[in-house]
């Protein structure tokens, strides 16, 4: 008897055990959103825009002649070169259509990676987003572009608000007609306001999605450049303007269709483990 009791109780302490939770391996987001400096290595862009890492990222000047970056207790004013050069060359041609240039806002971490909050992008070093606040100093003190807020550009979900300006259609489409850019996101009535306006080359339309969120600032996605093999480019905008697309966008908004069923499969990039990025993206952050 005493030896089944015996037996019974080891049992039980080793199912208790078995039963405990294994120590999990952290968080994507806790190991990159650790890193306060980019590794000085060949930039690479590794991953997808929502499930990787940059190595070589460089660092957007805090402040320029026709730029400022925001929200620098962040720390996400890095990017791939090419990134940081097409900023500072947007910045530039923002002048041209009466800004004295251009407030910045989150662009990626030092080694990229998914974020402590925020984003499900700006993982590889390509992403953005520009204020569509029109800049009224580019001398704002670190304290100062912490408390300064964009403005929306839509009011009511449904129309441009006074803040949108011919200035913004021209900055834009600036941006998208840069070869190296993939894609760029909006809210749908900027969109809109867009395509009802065109009246020359509009197939730069094409690269201008329509997504909510996106009425503070307008966000650019370079595509993958050569010298990245593990960067993974996301597939073309559908064919033509993408207009009509973006009209019913609104149409929604007034009207709203019955609600798509969740995805069950959909996760928060925050909540990817190491194991689950790329490789490449294990080995940056272990060296």
């Amino acid at each position: 008897m005493i030896r089944k009791t015996l037996k019974a109780a080891m049992a039980l302490a080793l199912a208790a055990v078995m039963a405990q939770p294994v120590l999990a391996e952290p968080l994507a987001k806790d190991v990159f959103g650790a890193q306060s400096v980019a590794n000085r290595a060949q930039p690479q862009a590794i991953g997808g825009y929502s499930r990787g890492c940059a190595s070589g990222n460089v660092q957007l000047p805090e402040s320029g002649p026709t730029w400022q970056a925001m929200r620098l207790s962040r720390n996400r004013n890095w990017g791939q070169p090419e990134l940081v050069g097409f900023l500072i060359g947007l910045s530039r041609a923002a002048t041209q259509y009466g800004w004295p240039g251009l407030y910045i806002g989150d662009m990626s971490q030092p080694m990229g990676g998914p974020m402590l909050t925020g984003h499900a992008s700006h993982q590889i070093g390509l992403d953005a987003d520009i204020w569509m606040l029109p800049p009224s100093s580019l001398r704002l003190s670190p304290q100062q572009r912490e408390n300064i807020s964009s403005q929306s550009v839509v009011r009511g979900g449904v129309a441009a608000s006074d803040l949108w300006s011919a200035a913004h259609h021209g900055i834009i489409r600036a941006a998208a007609s840069d070869p190296r850019v993939a894609r760029i996101f909006v809210d749908p009535v900027a969109k809109v306001m867009m395509c009802n306006a065109e009246r020359g080359d509009r197939a730069y339309l094409r690269k201008i999605r329509p997504i909510g969120g996106h009425d503070y600032h307008f966000h650019v996605r370079l595509a993958c450049q050569a010298g990245s093999p593990g960067c993974e480019n996301q597939a073309a905008p559908p064919p033509g303007d993408g207009c009509e697309e973006a009209a019913q966008w609104i149409r929604n908004r007034i009207d709203p269709p019955p609600p798509a069923p969740p995805n069950p499969d959909y996760r928060h990039p925050r909540s990817y483990r190491m194991s689950e990025l790329p490789r490449a993206c294990q080995a940056l952050v272990s060296r």
